[in-house]
């Protein structure tokens, strides 16, 4: 790393559009008081954000360490921190962060920090890595980069991420990675955070508007009345199990979701099956979210439609609260049923839309390109 002329050092924080981008200008907010006061030196940090698709094309870690160190080569930086919301991998590990103290540079695989407290894991992970490559130890040239001091709080603090093997080829002279089960739940939630399953609940308008319509006409149904009264609630559980099962199922297959991978690799595969299981785990929480929707408004819409002396006369049973809401829970089944066949309405694109980050859509559509 250089130092500025100036007194100041400043960092670039190299993001990819989207979400990391809008995570980075959040950081930039905080970030220079932040290192001023942990640095200890009475140094200046000038913060910089630069959204760019830096990984467009490619997940290979030498190639992404090199574009880095090319970008910040031609800028006035003296630190780069690259941020990304696509997981990248190492040797069989899942990767957290690449310093290379040599170059100054910072690779960071958002991911893998996590669904939970994303925003303060990111700061603290960014933090750390800007003051590990501008101590005075990073800058002297008689320092080999295995004797590098370990970044202890990072490491401690994002358990189970710990120090990872590095090629003889590569740039980097310290990586931290994430492994065994945790470290693939952490990376798991880490990539349906990205994905923001929430955006699909606005994203399947047509499906919604046939779940809607299909609640609608249910609710008003006597035989469906007789049905959800003699339903008890193991089979109501399974009529909901099965619905959203169902629904999670159209929208992977119909929306071709599902993600094959060309190479035969063991590692490739289980790159597949992590893509695969945020595909799953992405859908399932959006249709929950619908079916909890659709509970409510047909509970409400119930309470409009409904009569009590009609009700009773056909199912034998007083209109309460709680028949209210077996009411609701069995047509919200049915109304869910009507929303996957719905949902073949909506295009591909919309599905992909709806369920991917923007990165991964484009890292989707460039496999088929290259697949064709």
């Amino acid at each position: 790393m250089r130092e500025s002329s100036q007194g100041v050092t400043v960092v670039a924080l190299l993001a990819d559009p989207d979400a990391p981008t809008e995570i980075a200008q959040r950081m930039a907010r905080v970030l220079p008081a932040r290192l001023a006061d942990r640095s200890g030196q009475k140094r200046r940090f000038d913060v910089e954000v630069v959204s760019e698709p830096f990984t467009v094309g490619t997940e290979d870690l030498s190639t992404l360490t090199r574009r880095i160190m090319e970008r910040g080569r031609a800028e006035n930086w003296d630190i780069v921190v690259a941020l990304t919301d696509l997981p990248l991998h190492s040797h069989g590990r899942k990767l957290v962060m690449d310093l290379s103290h040599e170059h100054g540079l910072a690779l960071l695989s958002l991911p893998s920090l996590g669904g939970l407290r994303f925003g303060r894991r990111a700061l603290r992970a960014v933090e750390e890595a800007v003051l590990s490559l501008a101590s005075p130890r990073a800058t002297g040239a008689a320092e080999p980069p295995q004797c590098q001091p370990p970044l202890g709080r990072f490491a401690s603090r994002l358990a189970p991420v710990h120090p990872g093997p590095i090629g003889e080829e590569e740039c980097a002279d310290l990586r931290y990675v994430v492994s065994g089960p945790r470290g693939y739940l952490r990376v798991l939630f880490g990539m349906v955070r990205a994905n923001q399953p929430w955006r699909l609940v606005p994203g399947l308008s047509k499906a919604l508007a046939a779940a809607l319509a299909t609640g609608a006409v249910a609710t008003v149904n006597s035989t469906i009345w007789i049905l959800s009264e003699a339903l008890g609630a193991p089979r109501l559980v399974i009529a909901m199990v099965g619905s959203v099962a169902l629904m999670i199922g159209w929208l992977i297959v119909d929306a071709h979701l599902w993600h094959r991978s060309a190479e035969a690799s063991p590692e490739a595969r289980k790159r597949a099956a992590l893509y695969n299981a945020s595909t799953v785990v992405t859908v399932g929480i959006g249709v929950l979210v619908c079916y909890a929707g659709l509970m409510v408004i047909n509970f409400v819409w119930a309470h409009f439609i409904l009569n009590d002396k009609v009700f009773a006369s056909m199912t034998r049973t007083p209109l309460h609260p709680t028949e209210y809401w077996t009411l609701s829970w069995f047509v919200a089944s049915i109304a869910t049923v009507g929303g996957a066949l719905g949902s073949g309405l909506e295009s591909d694109e919309a599905i992909r839309a709806a369920a991917y980050s923007k990165r991964e859509q484009e890292r989707r559509r460039m496999l088929e390109d290259d697949g064709d």
